[in-house]
């Protein structure tokens, strides 16, 4: 069983200070067993990082309409059920657990703050600023902040998958991003900024490699990556071949989206 203090070790393996600011992706299970689960692996993590920030996104807030903008990498009336479901968005809404457990642990903690974007919040503490940058245009504006902050990216047992921040490179090189709908309280909000597919991400991880500081903590390959290095890699990757970083899914909206535009640099 893992205990806190080798998760600690571990941490301080990558060299990292803890006046650095880390995004934090995560998969308890690939630790194997942790002794205190996810309370366990976040007080390693806020002992070992002073601002610690995690999407904690809810996607059950998400609606589909019956119409919409064009290209926009969705089918518009295929979600009746899913619309059935719905919740509202507020505040104290749980993270979706295709987030995994650290994240809701990292929002229910009492010193932590969230961001207000009824589907793509993050949580965090110690990074007030970057989540107060974040608006309904602008949803990826966290990731920007903790960029000029020399910020690194922590991969706990995961890949390059869930990677949030490649979203931000993606923006930044010009792709397209698209519009979702989330379902608040008496109203519906139009949510503008919002990113393409993910799946394509694990294309990135050799052209990272020379910069990635990894250690083996139980079961799980820990990796830390400096987020604004990496930014500027998949940026370049993106303009050297506008079909970098999709997936390779031909039912893949979003990404058929991106191949079909007439530039698939907007």
């Amino acid at each position: 069983m893992l205990s806190y203090r080798e998760i600690d070790c571990g941490l301080r393996k990558l060299g990292l200070e803890e006046t650095t600011p880390v995004i934090v992706h995560t998969s308890l299970k690939a630790f194997g067993e942790v002794r205190g689960g996810a309370e366990t692996m976040l007080g390693a993590l806020l002992a070992n990082f002073n601002a610690v920030m995690m999407p904690t996104f809810t996607y059950k807030a998400m609606i589909v309409p019956e119409a919409g903008p064009e290209n926009n990498g969705i089918l518009y009336g295929s979600g009746k059920d899913r619309n059935r479901m719905a919740i509202p968005f507020e505040a104290n809404m749980p993270a979706d657990k295709l987030m995994g457990v650290l994240p809701e642990t990292l929002r229910r903690e009492p010193a932590s703050k969230r961001s207000t974007h009824p589907i793509l919040s993050f949580a965090g503490r110690g990074v007030e600023t970057a989540l107060n940058a974040q608006t309904l245009k602008d949803p990826l504006a966290p990731i920007r902040v903790l960029a000029q902050t020399n910020a690194w990216v922590l991969l706990l047992g995961v890949d390059h998958s869930v990677n949030t921040s490649i979203h931000y490179a993606e923006k930044l090189a010009g792709r397209r991003q698209f519009v979702r709908w989330a379902l608040e309280e008496n109203k519906i909000t139009e949510c503008p900024g919002f990113p393409g597919c993910s799946n394509g991400f694990n294309q990135l991880e050799m052209p990272v490699n020379g910069i990635t500081a990894r250690v083996k903590i139980g079961n799980a390959e820990v990796q830390a990556i400096p987020l604004m290095p990496m930014l500027d890699i998949a940026i370049e990757m993106i303009a050297d071949d506008h079909q970098a970083l999709l997936c390779n899914n031909p039912e893949c909206e979003r990404c058929r989206v991106v191949r079909t535009s007439s530039t698939a640099l907007e």
